[in-house]
């Protein structure tokens, strides 16, 4: 297996970057170590386009975070993913705590953030009915939003298989050997040579940068735990609600969902593992007593599911673009914390000009930047679910009774460019299982639909890839 480029991580940030490549007659593959794409960080994390003031000014961070944030809404638009421009509050409950807000508002505005503005209680009260009445201000972005990140994962990757990108998965790197012609990478699924690696392994990317002799990336793992409530709960807020971050990060939010539900969270622990992603009394308790400052009136009597996920924070605390100093064909993405999802298609364009410094890039003739958008029956008009019905019954068996999801949208997300191996594939792709009973009901029906589709017994079926097997065997 030849390559012009590997890709190394199919996060957000390995999938956009593998979609801006397949612009360009190169040989590009794209290698994950897991069963699926947006396994790591890009399937736990607070969903948030964030505005751009938080990060310091002159960062790299600060910069590709507004970049990417206004390049957003038409990404999405393009890929057809849900996006939703709701706006962000950071929330003081003192007066020191506006001086602070102030200060992220002078900060933002030499970021180059838009829309961007100081409001009292009253204005903060109006536009947020149910904040707390401790509240006394807030710095209102307006630019800010919200986004599926496994969606706009999947989607990117989508788009770059479509135009010729090579998805390898179950594709652990374990070495890098250094020859004339550029790499051979030894993984999993075989050896692999590339001229070039962008390295986008998210919290691994210290890991694989050591493989080239490359020790200059450190990074911290740090987890965050959250709740995620249920539909039912309503509007209790409309913007993302943020409390005035610290050393350790944002700190604890509430925000809604693009699907309609409530997300609160998260914590930030550093931790040495870097898969340690379970939840834990401690981190739970703190998401709910620091939640309820900002919103009174959150309770997780309506919570469906907890989880977690872990960040690479770089110790720089910035993101690390740009050439190896030790390895002249090996591009780090490294370090790509928080706000690393809003920065996401504003990376990929930055990799892409880094790796045009070296080599000619040629734009195909036949290209598509856009996906078309996938069945989406539970926003659909009782005539548009009858037309399409009767162009294929499948859609007419509902298999997720929470979120009304039919067989035919789970054979659509297995049969698609980068499709469902897994349960959790299936999950991401098409919602069968996010709701209230988090698969109670349809997840024998998912497993069964994939072996068929797939041509494999029902127990080859797993929930993640590895061992994560459901049915073991038969019983009498």
């Amino acid at each position: 297996m030849t390559y012009d480029v590997a890709v190394v991580g199919a996060g957000v940030v390995g999938g956009l970057i593998a979609r801006e490549l397949s612009r360009f007659e190169l040989k590009t593959a794209l290698l994950e170590r897991c069963n699926d794409i947006a396994m790591g960080t890009s399937k736990a994390n607070s969903a948030i386009v964030h505005g751009g003031f938080d990060a310091q000014n002159g960062t790299v961070k600060a910069e590709l975070n507004v970049k990417g944030t206004a390049m957003m809404p038409e990404v999405c638009k393009k890929l057809s993913v849900p996006y939703k421009n709701n706006g962000s509050l950071v929330v003081a409950f003192s007066d020191s705590e506006m001086e602070h807000v102030k200060e992220l508002y002078e900060r933002g505005v030499k970021n180059g953030v838009p829309r961007l503005s100081v409001i009292d209680r009253d204005e903060l009260r109006r536009i947020e009915p149910n904040i707390s009445d401790k509240a006394v201000g807030a710095l209102l972005s307006e630019s800010a939003g919200i986004v599926c990140p496994y969606e706009l994962t999947i989607a990117a990757v989508e788009n770059a298989v479509t135009n010729g990108v090579e998805l390898i998965r179950n594709c652990e790197v374990t070495e890098i050997l250094e020859n004339d012609g550029g790499f051979t990478l030894k993984t999993s699924a075989g050896d692999i040579s590339a001229k070039y690696i962008i390295n986008a392994a998210g919290n691994f990317s210290d890991e694989l940068a050591k493989m080239v002799g490359d020790d200059s990336i450190e990074l911290i793992p740090r987890k965050g735990e959250y709740y995620l409530l249920d539909k039912s709960v309503g509007n209790l807020a409309v913007h993302t609600i943020f409390q005035c971050p610290n050393e350790m990060g944002k700190g604890i939010l509430v925000t809604p969902t693009v699907d309609g539900n409530l997300l609160i969270g998260p914590t930030a622990v550093n931790i040495d593992d870097k898969e340690d992603t379970d939840t834990t009394p401690e981190g739970l308790l703190d998401i709910v007593d620091k939640a309820l400052k900002s919103v009174p009136t959150v309770s997780v009597r309506n919570a469906i599911t907890s989880f977690a996920g872990v960040r690479a924070h770089p110790v720089n605390d910035d993101f690390i673009i740009g050439w190896s100093e030790k390895s002249g064909n090996f591009l780090n993405a490294a370090g790509i914390e928080s706000p690393g999802l809003s920065a996401s298609p504003a990376i990929a364009i930055r990799v892409r000009e880094i790796l045009g410094e070296k080599i000619e890039l040629i734009e195909k003739k036949e290209y598509t930047d856009t996906r078309e958008e996938p069945v989406r029956f539970r926003h659909m008009t009782d005539e548009q679910r009858e037309e399409l019905i009767k162009k294929n019954s499948a859609y007419g068996r509902i298999v997720c009774r929470c979120e009304t999801v039919t067989e035919g949208e789970i054979i659509d997300a297995i049969k698609a460019p980068a499709g469902a191996r897994d349960v959790d594939g299936v999950k991401r792709r098409t919602r069968a299982g996010m709701g209230r009973c988090q698969g109670g009901f349809c997840g024998s029906k998912v497993v069964e639909i994939l072996a068929r589709e797939l041509g494999v017994p029902m127990n080859e079926i797993t929930k993640f890839g590895g061992e994560s097997k459901i049915i073991y065997e038969r019983t009498k």
